[in-house]
């Protein structure tokens, strides 16, 4: 299958596979929470995000964006990938990757940056065969706000 796959646009109405994927890397939210962020970030010229399927499945998606932060300026991220389990190595996580290396070209940018959880191991060596430099490891942290009174 992943022989014959095309990549195109996201659209609202793949929300649905676009959250299976998602599940299946450890990101789960419902279609209806994909369609919802989709509607938000498709129109928006800093964001792109694509698709690849076949025979009218999603086989993977990828989500870019560029962004612009004060202590280091303008750049684009990879923000999301995600190639079904069941057809790794197939040459869809490539193709989608190319995709937003192409399209930061087009943003007139020479160069895209990714973040890879460390726990994600069969990532980094997929990222390392693409060209991609490991420039630094740090730890993430999040503080849920709750009800303040």
């Amino acid at each position: 299958m992943a022989d014959s796959f095309h990549l195109r646009n996201a659209r609202v109405d793949a929300a649905a596979e676009i959250a299976r994927l998602a599940d299946e890397l450890g990101y789960p939210a419902t279609a209806m929470e994909i369609a919802a962020r989709l509607a938000l970030l498709l129109p928006q010229t800093h964001h792109h995000v694509m698709v690849a399927e076949a025979d009218g499945a999603l086989l993977g998606w990828i989500a870019v964006e560029r962004r612009l932060t004060l202590e280091s300026g303008e750049r684009i991220e990879i923000v999301g990938l995600v190639v079904s389990t069941a057809i790794k190595r197939g040459g869809i996580g490539r193709a989608l990757v190319t995709d937003a290396e192409r399209w930061a070209l087009g943003q007139g940018f020479d160069s895209i940056t990714v973040r890879s959880n460390v726990a994600r191991t069969e990532s980094h060596p997929f990222y390392e065969r693409l060209g991609y430099v490991r420039r630094k490891t740090q730890h993430a942290y999040s503080k849920s706000l709750g009800v303040m009174n």
